[in-house]
């Protein structure tokens, strides 16, 4: 999936958060783990260790490797400040990219942030996936001081992107030690890094069983991967998935084997290079293959896609909060969009589905099933296949933004990480930030605390019920919030039964 510019607003407001207040003016703080002792700081409402390793450096013969144990420290590690990203395409001027980065990367960059409370004792766990459609992004741009003031720990990880990430080639492959997953390296990084969590977040005072993974967009997809991932099971209790999507067309490792062998040949490759010659290729070559990466069954780590998972029964089953946003076609960009965009996905039930969107232009059309093709009506599916088990709740995120208005009518994508984080970060001054934004964020980040606390979004005094597709309800995030019935159920009924017959499913 191509990101346009869609999270340019939110990255304007977080990106390099971790240095909105000088590390020297912190007075520091220790704790110690299992590679050895960290030396972070303390802010007003969180302690913070920023750049822990969780994983050996992914580089030389460890590159396109499954994740190694991070090797051990003597002394005291500084972990004040933030580490590198992983290697994506930046902006030459220094801004931060479409995924929200900027700064200096590194191949050497499986490290994560923790923001405690402070005197912690068992509090509930959060670790965030970031998004970036799978290329692009980092963990440290998110700031979980906040969460931290709530008695939560927050842990926000980094993970092998692009290429480097989620990479498939015959003779990588062949390479591969016995029993090792191959291609999968960004969801084998979560994973790693998910069994960091188990055996060291005790120390910063978080519960080991009680933690909840989240995401949004490519960190959303990735989530529902690991929901369906056997190996992750028991690594986290509950999972936000957020415009996350969760309709997913299989494929195989020969057609990913296929794709990788493209990018190559694209940056100059040799044909029958060697994997001791792919290992050595320059990272600033490999960064520029754009294709389509994330997480796919590649026959040993994944078996199935997530929503094979779901309709067969295999999917976790763990209480599940999913949505998405009313602008999700933000991805597509500025129009006009062509009608070849939609043309093909167009069957005489959805014309008839969508006739009052067709009726307002064919741009209002297109814009209008891509937002349900892509999110919607995938989060809405997922909820129903998933409320057999243990409770789903299905949200949509309409809200926006005091500054926004009336220029922007509908929320894009990734609008809500502002208002989930309750945080607004030092490139957007407060006073642009009305009441009733600080009202949206107040109610929205409750829900996901209480979430993680409890395993019910209760919160603001507002009752959201556990999805049924009997009752078919969920709750908007909006000008006025709320719990809406047969949500755009004429369309997105319409737009499933053309959509599911395509994903290969058992029922």
């Amino acid at each position: 999936m191509r990101f346009q510019g869609f999270l340019v607003g939110f990255v304007l407001s977080v990106a390099s958060a971790a240095a909105a207040q000088p590390a020297a003016s912190l007075p520091p703080v220790r704790v110690t783990i299992e590679s050895g002792a960290l030396q972070g700081v303390r802010n007003a409402t969180a302690n913070v260790f920023r750049d822990i390793p969780y994983a050996a450096p992914p580089v030389g013969p460890l590159r396109w490797r499954p994740p190694q144990p991070a090797q051990p420290w003597s002394g005291v590690r500084d972990a004040a400040a933030a580490g590198p990203s992983c290697p994506q395409p930046m902006l030459a001027n220094g801004a931060p990219n479409d995924g929200g980065a900027n700064g200096p990367t590194s191949e050497d960059c499986l490290q994560l942030n923790v923001y405690a409370p402070k005197a912690a004792r068992r509090a509930p766990v959060m670790v965030w996936i970031h998004g970036g459609a799978h290329r692009t992004g980092a963990g440290w741009i998110y700031d979980g001081s906040n969460f931290a003031r709530d008695g939560v720990v927050l842990v926000a990880i980094n993970y092998r992107l692009g290429a480097l990430g989620y990479f498939a080639d015959p003779a990588i492959d062949a390479s591969a030690r016995p029993g090792d997953p191959v291609g999968n390296y960004g969801l084998m990084d979560q994973i790693a890094a998910l069994k960091w969590v188990q055996r060291n977040i005790a120390a910063f005072g978080g519960d080991p069983n009680n933690v909840t993974v989240f995401g949004e967009s490519a960190g959303g997809m990735s989530t529902l991967a690991l929901l369906a991932t056997p190996v992750a099971r028991g690594l986290y209790r509950k999972a936000v998935v957020e415009s996350g999507a969760g309709w997913f067309q299989p494929t195989t490792l020969a057609r990913k084997e296929a794709e990788g062998a493209a990018g190559l040949a694209k940056i100059g490759a040799p044909a029958a290079a060697t994997p001791a010659e792919l290992r050595a290729l320059p990272v600033e070559k490999l960064v520029t293959i754009n294709a389509n990466f994330g997480p796919f069954t590649d026959g040993k780590l994944m078996t199935e896609t997530p929503s094979q998972a779901l309709a067969d029964g295999r999917f976790d089953d763990v209480p599940l909060i999913i949505g998405s946003n009313s602008g999700e076609d933000s991805l597509m960009g500025p129009g006009p969009v062509r009608p070849e965009r939609y043309a093909r996905l167009m069957t005489p039930a959805l014309k008839t589905a969508y006739a009052a969107d067709a009726g307002a232009g064919e741009e209002k059309l297109a814009r209008a099933l891509f937002t349900d093709r892509i999110m919607g009506g995938p989060a809405r599916w997922v909820a129903a296949e998933a409320s057999g088990g243990k409770p789903a709740w299905l949200y949509y995120f309409s809200y926006i933004g005091s500054r926004f208005r009336p220029a922007k009518t509908r929320a894009s994508h990734a609008d809500e990480i502002q208002y989930v984080w309750e945080y607004w970060g030092r490139r957007t001054p407060m006073s642009v930030v009305s009441d009733e934004d600080k009202r949206m964020a107040s109610l929205m980040h409750a829900c996901w605390v209480a979430f993680a606390k409890t395993g019910a979004p209760r919160c603001g005094g507002m009752d959201w019920p556990a999805y049924k597709p009997s009752s078919d309800q969920l709750m908007e995030f909006g000008a006025v919030s709320g719990v809406r019935t047969h949500f755009r159920k004429v369309e997105l009924d319409a737009l499933q039964a053309t959509v599911l017959p395509t994903l290969a499913l058992s029922k």
